[in-house]
């Protein structure tokens, strides 16, 4: 087990801590995300969803309202602030503590977003908008940094690395020090898990996570129902759950800090128990 540093995130005046892993529950506000499960159609559910995933201990929820997988179709920006601002103006005003992260690569969609009541970018571009880093910056906002080639429209055909680990530890290295640079105080760093990467190049980040965990910001690992499961098991994202709970207790023992789920209360029992096999948490 890797030894996981102390972090903590800025969230206006607190902090969250990072001590022990958290929990971030997914609310996906979009028609065509892969796991139709995570699907809500409207603010109303969302809010419904947002209450629930908080009930089981989630510790942040993070509203995405453009689909990300493979071959996703791209949704103009004024489609996707529609999406999320209904949500997200809900969820802030009916749970005015709960901690709200936007899954979002567009700037100026961060920029509203943090405006009404967002406290977390999570960039799936890594800063390829370069407004991105001073909108966060100017915030005083937590970024979610990650790993990926090309789009979600091209990335099935940029897996060809010689090293995989290495090629992701030197891009969040370099973006780490650059988003840095910008101003952007706390980051948080994703490798990207199924983001240009076959399963069995997600595998191997997986089996050399410690490498990433030592890069000097807290790790989040998203890998919940992703076809790194349900390709290897032989099934569908809707029976990936149980693929799912086996690899989280993997990515808690590589030194994860964040995980990012479709299904709170499993995630929040393995930490749990990951916590109990440490010796941290016991009540008896």
């Amino acid at each position: 087990m890797v030894p996981t540093p102390a972090y903590s995130l800025r969230i206006g005046s607190g902090l969250l801590s990072l001590a022990r892993p958290c929990v971030m529950g997914i609310l996906n506000l979009t028609p065509d995300s892969f796991f139709t499960g995570s699907r809500q159609a409207s603010a109303e559910a969302a809010l419904a969803q947002a209450r629930q995933m908080l009930t089981e201990g989630a510790d942040i929820l993070d509203l995405g309202a453009v689909s990300t997988r493979p071959g996703a179709d791209d949704v103009p920006e004024a489609e996707e602030w529609a999406r999320l601002q209904p949500a997200l103006e809900a969820i802030r005003q009916a749970l005015p503590h709960a901690v709200l992260s936007v899954d979002t690569f567009r700037a100026s969609v961060a920029q509203r977003a943090l405006a009404a009541g967002a406290n977390i970018v999570n960039d799936v571009t890594g800063g390829q908008d370069p407004e991105m880093w001073p909108a966060v910056a100017a915030a005083r906002a937590p970024y979610i940094l990650m790993h990926m080639r090309g789009t979600p429209q091209t990335m099935a055909g940029l897996t060809d690395y010689d090293d995989v680990t290495t090629a992701v530890a030197q891009y969040l290295l370099e973006r780490l020090a650059a988003a840095r640079a910008a101003g952007v105080a706390d980051v948080v760093l994703d490798p990207g898990i199924g983001f240009a990467k076959t399963p069995a190049l997600s595998f191997t980040l997986l089996r050399e996570l410690p490498a990433l965990a030592v890069l000097g910001a807290p790790l989040l690992i998203g890998l919940s129902r992703k076809g790194l499961i349900w390709k290897t098991l032989g099934i569908n994202p809707d029976d990936a759950l149980n693929g799912t709970t086996a690899l989280h207790m993997v990515a808690l023992q590589g030194g994860a800090h964040i995980l990012r789920v479709h299904d709170v209360r499993p995630a929040v029992e393995a930490v749990r128990l990951f916590e109990a096999v440490q010796g941290r948490g016991l009540t008896t």
